[in-house]
């Protein structure tokens, strides 16, 4: 991290407003039969939403592992379906197969709209025609393309401070927000994410339902993503340097087992130390727990990092 982005993350961490502009998935499904449709393609109940509230799901295939996570957003009898850039082309894909079934349709919005993500919800910088979700990180909004740069520029007005694309990344891990292609894919098991808030366990079925039930039922899933604080790394050749050589190293307990494996590693200025997001098995999740990396030790902590 440079002395620049530094300096922004500490006017962040002490109630400064960023922001970061990014590619995301924005998409409309409506119809008569689209809370029927919708719950057999997702693990949560959109039957439950009210007007303007919002829950977040994921996609799962037959096997019960994750093609994406969602936020879905009620306005009026349309449904809007949020994702990363690398699931949106899936989730399109998922939703748009059953246009041909019934009184189903779907509408990708994701072109007509630039994605800024905000650290809180300090500034209320709002647009008539925007989109607003919640997230761990703060605010998410879709702006119009047309209003964008308008936008950007009353943010900067207002003092908030652009994020980099480094800077990003150790916020995004501070708050242990997972991305797809790093810390989950197509082999992650649902449940195994750690958000225990996208799946509903009341609702009818739904693709790879018997599968998520099964794990639930039968008390806990193998492995969980979580978050580490690693011991000093004052050893390596850059004592701030983002210990990247970690990333799919295997963790092992006290007793040399298998304990799990890391998936994204940053330095955090706030706790001066490196920390990770990884998968870590049941028996060794519980927060405080030591684990060992090669000659380095680590230390389970539950996500996010901070509140």
């Amino acid at each position: 991290m440079n002395s620049q982005d530094l300096e922004k993350y500490n006017l962040i961490r002490t109630g400064g407003v960023g922001f970061y502009e990014q590619k995301r998935g924005l998409i409309e499904v409506l119809g008569k039969e689209a809370v029927q449709f919708l719950n057999g393609l997702i693990t949560n109940d959109v039957a439950k939403l009210d007007e303007n509230a919002q829950i977040i799901a994921a996609f799962p295939n037959a096997q019960g592992r994750l093609l994406a996570v969602v936020r879905v957003l009620r306005t009026g009898e349309k449904f809007l379906f949020e994702t990363e850039a690398a699931t949106h082309e899936k989730v399109f894909q998922n939703l748009f197969r059953f246009t041909f079934a019934g009184d189903f349709f779907v509408e990708d919005h994701s072109e007509n709209f630039t994605f800024f993500r905000m650290t809180n919800d300090k500034l209320q910088i709002t647009n008539d025609d925007s989109h607003e979700f919640e997230s761990r990180f703060g605010r998410d909004l879709f702006v119009p393309k047309d209003s964008a740069e308008e936008f950007k520029t009353e943010l900067v007005n207002q003092n908030a401070v652009e994020i980099s694309d480094v800077l990003y990344e150790i916020l995004r891990v501070e708050q242990g927000i997972p991305l797809y292609g790093v810390d989950v894919d197509e082999t992650t098991i649902v449940p195994e994410i750690g958000l225990p808030e996208i799946i509903s366990y009341n609702k009818g079925c739904y693709i790879g339902q018997e599968i998520i039930a099964r794990i639930h039922f039968r008390g806990h899933i193998a492995k969980q993503l979580t978050g580490l604080i690693l011991s000093d790394l004052s050893g390596l050749s850059e004592p701030g340097a983002v210990a990247t050589g970690f990333i799919g190293h295997e963790l092992k307990s006290l007793e040399g087992k298998n304990a799990g494996k890391i998936t994204s590693a940053v330095f955090s200025p706030k706790l001066e130390k490196q920390i990770a997001l990884a998968y870590v098995r049941y028996d060794y999740l519980a927060e405080g727990t030591e684990l060992k990396i090669g000659d380095f030790s680590a230390r389970v902590k539950n996500l996010p990092f901070f509140e």
